[in-house]
């Protein structure tokens, strides 16, 4: 009996990462590296994105933070230079991210499922484009590597989760 259990457990656990891993998609960092790793990979258990704070000074992007459901992560860069806050609207998710990349992250360009285009930093350097690899997926979490600015980024792709904590949609 005792087995039989584990059995069904196994096969149940590996259809359910079956599903999940089957709608997710990651094609890496782009940028030199270097720095201290970050990720936001246990934020994204708060609900989807619905925020993010975007650092920048005169040549590169130096800080980032993102906001899941009604909750701020931790803020990953250098705390000086300008900040830049947006809310998503209810029901927007973030589809597509571009940028600029040399020795650090340059630029960085988000697009959202409301077409709306979140631009922040330098336009110089070598272009990236990074979206989902299945259709109805959105960013997830965001991880790369940081000192006192953004070494690398890398986005990280799949199914958005309900939320009790976000916001409401806007007639």
């Amino acid at each position: 009996m005792l087995g039989l259990m584990c059995l069904c457990l196994l096969v149940g656990s590996t259809a359910t990462f079956s599903v999940q891993s089957r709608f997710s998609s990651y094609s890496g960092e782009h940028g030199a590296g270097g720095g201290t790793a970050f990720s936001f990979s246990s934020e994204q258990l708060n609900g989807p994105i619905t925020g993010l704070r975007v650092r920048e000074n005169p040549s590169h992007v130096i800080g980032i933070q993102f906001q899941y459901g009604g909750t701020w992560g931790p803020y990953y860069g250098n705390p000086s230079g300008t900040l830049h806050e947006v809310l998503l609207h209810g029901g927007e998710s973030i589809t597509q991210v571009s940028g600029k990349v040399a020795s650090y992250v340059n630029e960085l360009i988000f697009v959202t499922s409301r077409g709306r285009l979140l631009r922040f930093g330098q336009p110089s350097g070598n272009s990236f484009n990074d979206f989902p690899l299945f259709e109805g997926t959105a960013l997830r979490y965001v991880s790369g590597r940081f000192s006192s600015v953004i070494h690398s980024i890398g986005f990280h792709w799949g199914v958005q989760p309900g939320c009790l904590h976000c916001k409401e949609e806007s007639p």
